[in-house]
């Protein structure tokens, strides 16, 4: 049976989108005594309501931790991380209603830029906080998680989120075993995760193969969108290296895939615009010229 979150005089965490990332990430802060509730969908939450959260991490073992789930967040927490894909956000955002929210603050794992828009218009910029996270982390059911990755690493930048509400936030991870960093500059911060994303999702997607094949087969489009993406970027204020992102690539097992191509697998929505369409919208605002982005989105459909 799922519950509400209203009545209990705590605060604690919230995690809207308990899937590969949510998933994870709730079930190592409920595991360190954070009180934490995951917000889905009725299905969802009734799943993890009764048999909880069981991950299966390459990192730290085997954790499984009783879930308290809902549909709405309908009391106050201290933060709420947000892992739901780009194209899912707006419907997620209703279990979430900013007057219940109070002064807690949004943490948002998602790809992209235009999310941080999207969640400051709606809750406040000093309730928004910049971040990204590095992890490789699948729902395989309902509560039923397969980390893949030695690493959960979490980046902050602090936006318009005053200092001790961010070294709070800080701390609730890093204390949870999910290494965590502040960086000064939103702007980097941003820039170095989609830099990076955008080249590996889109040509992984484009060719339906894993990276072995693209930095091989496709080498030369390779390094093309990656000096295209670091030269947007430069025009945003994010100047990047690009021969260290290929390098990056160079470095990877071979069968490696972008989450982007797994869904396309799965047939499941693309985060296409988030990816691709925000370095086209970048590359106008900055007057800079995109053209091999612009066709792999088209291509794509975005």
């Amino acid at each position: 049976m799922t519950e509400t979150t209203s009545g209990r005089g705590r605060r604690g965490a919230a995690v809207l989108g308990p899937g590969g990332v949510g998933g994870l990430v709730g079930a190592l802060l409920a595991r360190s005594g954070v009180d934490v509730t995951f917000l889905a969908g009725e299905a969802t939450a009734a799943a993890l309501a009764e048999h909880g959260v069981h991950v299966r991490s390459r990192q730290v073992g085997e954790v499984h931790v009783p879930a308290r789930a809902a549909t709405r967040l309908d009391g106050p927490v201290d933060v709420v991380l947000v892992a739901v894909k780009q194209t899912a956000l707006d419907e997620a955002l209703d279990r979430v209603p900013p007057e219940v929210l109070g002064d807690g603050v949004v943490v948002p794992f998602l790809n992209g830029l235009d999310h941080l828009d999207v969640l400051r218009a709606r809750y406040g910029a000093e309730r928004v906080l910049p971040a990204t996270i590095r992890v490789e982390s699948t729902r395989v059911a309902p509560g039923e998680i397969e980390h893949t990755s030695a690493f959960t690493d979490v980046d902050l930048a602090p936006g318009g989120v005053p200092p001790e509400r961010v070294e709070a936030v800080r701390a609730l991870l890093d204390g949870a075993g999910i290494s965590t960093t502040v960086h000064p500059d939103e702007t980097a911060l941003m820039w170095a995760k989609l830099g990076f994303l955008a080249p590996f999702a889109l040509l992984t997607t484009t060719h339906r193969a894993p990276i072995g094949e693209v930095r091989t087969t496709h080498r030369a489009e390779l390094e093309a969108l990656v000096r295209e993406v670091a030269a947007v970027a430069a025009a945003s204020g994010a100047p990047s290296d690009p021969a260290r992102t290929l390098a990056f690539y160079d470095r990877f097992a071979p069968e490696a895939k972008s989450s982007m191509l797994r869904d396309a697998e799965a047939g499941r929505p693309l985060e296409v615009d988030a990816i691709g369409g925000a370095i086209v919208r970048a590359a106008d605002r900055a007057g800079v010229d995109a053209p091999l982005t612009r066709a792999l989105v088209a291509g794509l459909g975005g």
